[in-house]
């Protein structure tokens, strides 16, 4: 019996090392508890971080709720249009960053807000905590986990790829 291809899933965010990990971490949590197959990467749109590993106050936000973030820093890549199924951005800004990118090509449909699956309140945008408190970050973990548990049940439903 063969078993479905793993839907690849890529986050994005502007600097990649804070809500683009922690979405990453939480769709890996998702989907490890509802048995879906997934291969997730996060990436920002912005090179400032490449290399670098998630903000520290990400880290322990995450560790706190028990959720293991980490990985390094990257831009999002020409090919990652082409080699994801699912592009989830974090905000409005990096959506339409995205969607200039994928400009004329079938990628575009691929690309969403990672809140417009979750339905929960009528927020779409995960807000950056970059240099607020430790509220800020420990408020992201509880939004990226609750779009992200909706973001796997449609995977496991077959409403997304």
């Amino acid at each position: 019996m063969n078993s479905p291809s793993p839907v690849r899933i890529l986050t994005v965010c502007l600097g990649n090392i804070c809500r683009s990990p922690a979405a990453a971490a939480a769709l890996k949590e998702a989907a490890h508890r509802r048995g879906v197959a997934v291969q997730v990467e996060s990436a920002g749109t912005a090179d400032w971080h490449v290399g670098q590993p998630p903000h520290a106050p990400m880290i322990a936000a995450g560790r706190s709720a028990g959720l293991d973030i980490g990985g390094r820093g990257r831009q999002v890549s020409l090919d990652d249009l082409e080699d994801f199924d699912l592009i989830l951005a974090m905000d409005w800004s990096n959506h339409h960053h995205l969607k200039s990118l994928a400009a004329g090509s079938a990628a575009t449909s691929k690309i969403h807000l990672m809140r417009s699956f979750d339905h929960s309140d009528e927020a779409m945008e995960v807000p950056d905590p970059w240099g607020g408190p430790d509220s800020e970050y420990e408020a992201t973990i509880v939004t990226v986990r609750r779009a992200a548990k909706a973001i796997i049940e449609a995977i496991e439903s077959g409403r997304l790829p």
